[in-house]
């Protein structure tokens, strides 16, 4: 396989923790002033603005102008992507704690209660579904690996989710991934997916433009909350 030369350059933009910073605050999709993002940074106005050059120039910011304002946003979906995908990877190389690691009060806050992990749920909505899951019997928890009980696949099953067809997809059937701003796991794996996809179905929560946030909708609230309660 060839090395492809932009990832290094990629990795260069992201070093820096003070671009890293109000990358991280753009996570949620929205556009902010550079003003707003050097104090974020805690840089002067000065260095904010040579940092905003490099990641605009970089193809990682795109900017637009409101009146006497310049407004960043990250450029592409698949730059939070890779964000995130770095935060996880921080978290899941980190060594064993005694000690539970603190959640991430630095998230924005609607990436924080719900949200896309590649093609699965997560945030606080997923993590409160995986732990009341597996309190309820329905989901085998073995290290990393994670398989359903008969309580669990009929109880999937009523949720509209085909176990069987999750187990046939070439992939892992269901896993335990961690949540880079809960620091504990949610479910991934085939069985995830087919979960937020049933989710999405129903219309209990619906994706949000230019962000992986999801918006759990007025029924959501009602439903989610009685799910392996």
């Amino acid at each position: 396989m060839e090395y492809t030369p932009g990832i290094s350059q990629l990795a260069g933009l992201l070093a820096d923790p003070g671009r890293a910073a109000m990358l991280w605050a753009l996570m949620d999709g929205s556009a902010r002033p550079a003003g707003e993002l050097a104090l974020i940074a805690g840089l002067s106005a000065s260095s904010a603005s040579g940092h905003l050059t490099r990641l605009s120039e970089g193809g990682l910011l795109a900017v637009e102008t409101r009146g006497r304002n310049r407004y960043y946003r990250l450029a592409a979906p698949e730059i939070g992507v890779a964000i995130e995908a770095l935060a996880s990877a921080s978290l899941a190389s980190r060594p064993p704690r005694l000690r539970d690691v603190p959640v991430s009060r630095a998230a924005p806050p609607a990436l924080r209660q719900a949200r896309t992990c590649y093609d699965h749920l997560a945030g606080e909505l997923a993590v409160g579904l995986f732990d009341r899951m597996t309190r309820a019997g329905w989901l085998l928890v073995d290290g990393n690996a994670v398989d359903l009980s008969g309580d669990g696949a009929q109880a999937m099953s009523r949720l509209g989710i085909d176990v069987d067809a999750a187990r046939r997809k070439r992939r892992q059937f269901a896993c335990t991934c961690p949540d880079w701003s809960e620091r504990k796991p949610h479910l991934g794996g085939a069985l995830g997916a087919a979960l937020l996809g049933s989710l999405l179905q129903r219309g209990w929560v619906e994706a949000t433009p230019a962000s992986r946030a999801l918006r759990v909708t007025p029924r959501g609230q009602r439903e989610i909350v009685g799910i392996a309660a």
